[in-house]
């Protein structure tokens, strides 16, 4: 490493002792090895930042490499979006390589255990072979094709490969030991037959190598140094080293696999398989649907490569599985935000106030600052008028003493303007307020630097002229999940504890003029509201505001 760093993570601590017993620093080579089968989340975030960030802490390699060797799941809309998602968060890969690149090898070796004697044609069905494993306290029980001859097992392989044989007729299992401890041992599958077209190779093969096969000895061709896996592969690594063995030239690099516990959120799942049902079900609306965990939905919905970035880092790298409270990766992004994020006001819920005494058809315009965090921010521009739209809950006629808001007969200040007192309201037939009429202090204008403008009172809301108002969609994302752990409940299934006011919409929201030129992805807080920013779905007629997250966090006060 370039420079000694204060604490290591054990995974770092681990090639470290590594160099210090001879490891060549120049054979150091990580890599990220998705499955194209669906977005990337916030969990494989971990595994990006921790394996590009390994590159970048000890100047190696980094491969993209896609585990390609199911096409019943694999498509090609993920390994793009999986290659713009990497991208956003600011990595750079030294090769894009595919398991299926090694596929002509992958066979060639599986010939090679054949003449070995160490791998196995089996015809029986997948639940004999499964019955016949026996248990972690009881042997398994050998095929009975176990014994087949080189020659046979060599022909019957060449006939799954040529597609003779239906799906689920034959397998190629490695002949290792049918009472081994670990199970995964009992002879594994390292084959199967499965005539679906490839994305990237079409129908040019009709049997597939397992994931256990493909991945070690993928690592090994591309010459990995320390293959960084998630605990679920912990049991692995034993099937993972006696593959390397059937293969291995000590003149090369010898892959390492070790493992770091997967990155679990709370109020989430992080089951691929379970987002996909979100989508296929039409319970959000696509993969990037901005309540999702995928990193293109974290995007849409305003979060930025480095709050992700320095929610990994804080979250750490553990050996233990865990649950990370949501809350952190929301604190990261309300730290960034309130630095970067220019301040606008917003009103979401408008009731219209007017200023009596202010003299009609007059207009005037007020400077707020951008971002009272940024000295360099400067400043803006906004028009004010007789008629101001303030948010209906900013309002009561009658309230306690901790109702720091308008009231009738109380004052507060407009933010950035002047001080108001109420006066009076109109109702409609159904007694709901449809105007509030004020009266305003004209020498009480922010930052005139009059007697009047340094009065304090104790409340502050904010407002948009009505004249200048634009109006905007704003869609309110909450958490997907009313529970903390969704699918850790064995008697029910996951989709029971959806949020059903996980989106709010509001067609009839007004923002400040300043925001007409806003542009998809720009960010903003809105006073008081919260953080916001334009969604995908703007347009030059249609301004659409997703917001990333609340200023207060509303659930931890409801678990009090």
């Amino acid at each position: 490493m370039s420079e000694e760093k204060k604490s290591l993570n054990f995974i770092e601590q681990i090639i470290e002792e590594d160099l210090k017993k001879g490891l060549n620093p120049e054979k150091l080579r990580f890599r990220f090895p998705p499955e194209p089968n669906g977005y990337l989340h916030i969990g494989h975030a971990a595994s990006i930042c921790l394996n590009f960030g390994l590159g970048e802490e000890y100047k190696a390699p980094v491969n993209l490499r896609f585990d390609d060797t199911n096409p019943a799941k694999e498509e090609q809309e993920y390994v793009d979006a999986i290659k713009k998602d990497i991208q956003w968060l600011g990595f750079e890969w030294n090769k894009e390589l595919y398991s299926s690149d090694y596929f002509q090898q992958l066979y060639d070796w599986a010939i090679l255990l054949i003449k070995k004697g160490k791998a196995y044609v089996d015809d029986q069905t997948s639940a004999q072979i499964a019955e016949q494993k026996g248990a972690p306290t009881i042997d398994g029980v050998d095929s009975p094709y176990r014994n087949r001859s080189v020659e046979e097992n060599l022909e019957l392989f060449e006939k799954m490969k040529n597609g003779e044989f239906d799906e689920g007729s034959h397998v190629l299992r490695a002949k290792i030991s049918m009472k081994a401890t670990n199970m995964l041992m009992r002879d594994p599958i390292i084959y199967r037959v499965l005539k679906k077209s490839h994305h990237r190779t079409g129908n040019d093969w009709n049997i597939y190598p397992m994931y256990d096969w493909t991945h070690g000895e993928s690592d090994y061709i591309e010459q990995v140094s320390h293959s960084i896996c998630t605990l679920e592969f912990k049991h692995h690594r034993e099937l993972y080293d006696w593959f390397l063995d059937q293969v291995y030239d000590n003149k090369k690099t010898r892959p390492k696999q070790r493992e770091f516990a997967r990155r679990n959120l709370s109020y989430t799942v992080m089951s691929k398989r379970k987002l996909l049902q979100l989508v296929e079900e039409d319970i959000v609306n696509g993969w990037d649907d901005p309540r999702m965990p995928t990193i293109s939905g974290l995007r849409r919905r305003g979060y930025t490569p480095k709050a992700i970035r320095d929610f990994s880092e804080t979250a750490g790298i553990a050996k233990r599985d865990n649950v990370t409270d949501i809350a952190l990766l929301e604190f990261h992004i309300k730290n960034e935000l309130n630095k970067t994020a220019p301040r606008v006001m917003a009103v979401l819920n408008p009731v219209k106030l007017v200023i009596t005494n202010y003299p009609e058809g007059k207009e005037e315009i007020l400077i707020a600052e951008n971002n009272p965090e940024d000295e360099n921010a400067g400043t803006r521009e906004m028009p004010f008028s007789r008629e101001i739209y303030i948010e209906r809950e900013d309002f009561r006629e009658q309230a306690n003493k901790k109702f720091f808001r308008l009231k009738l007969d109380k004052e507060v200040r407009l933010k950035s303007a002047y001080i108001i007192k109420a006066n009076s309201v109109v109702k409609d037939e159904n007694g709901e307020i449809t105007e509030i009429h004020c009266t305003y202090d004209e020498d009480s204008r922010s930052g005139s630097g009059s007697e009047a403008s340094k009065r304090r009172v104790k409340g502050t809301i904010h407002w948009v002229s009505i004249p200048h108002a634009v109006n905007a969609e704003v869609r309110l994302y909450d958490r997907l999940f009313t529970d903390e752990a969704p699918d850790s409940h064995k008697d029910k299934d996951f989709k029971e504890f959806i949020n059903l006011d996980s989106l709010n919409i509001i067609d009839n929201a007004f923002v400040e003029p300043s925001l007409k030129s806003a542009k998809i992805g720009n960010q903003f807080q809105f006073q008081r509201l919260g953080y916001f920013n334009v969604d995908d779905d703007s347009t030059s007629e249609k301004l659409v505001f997703n917001r990333t997250v609340p200023l207060r966090d509303s659930w931890a006060k409801q678990n009090k």
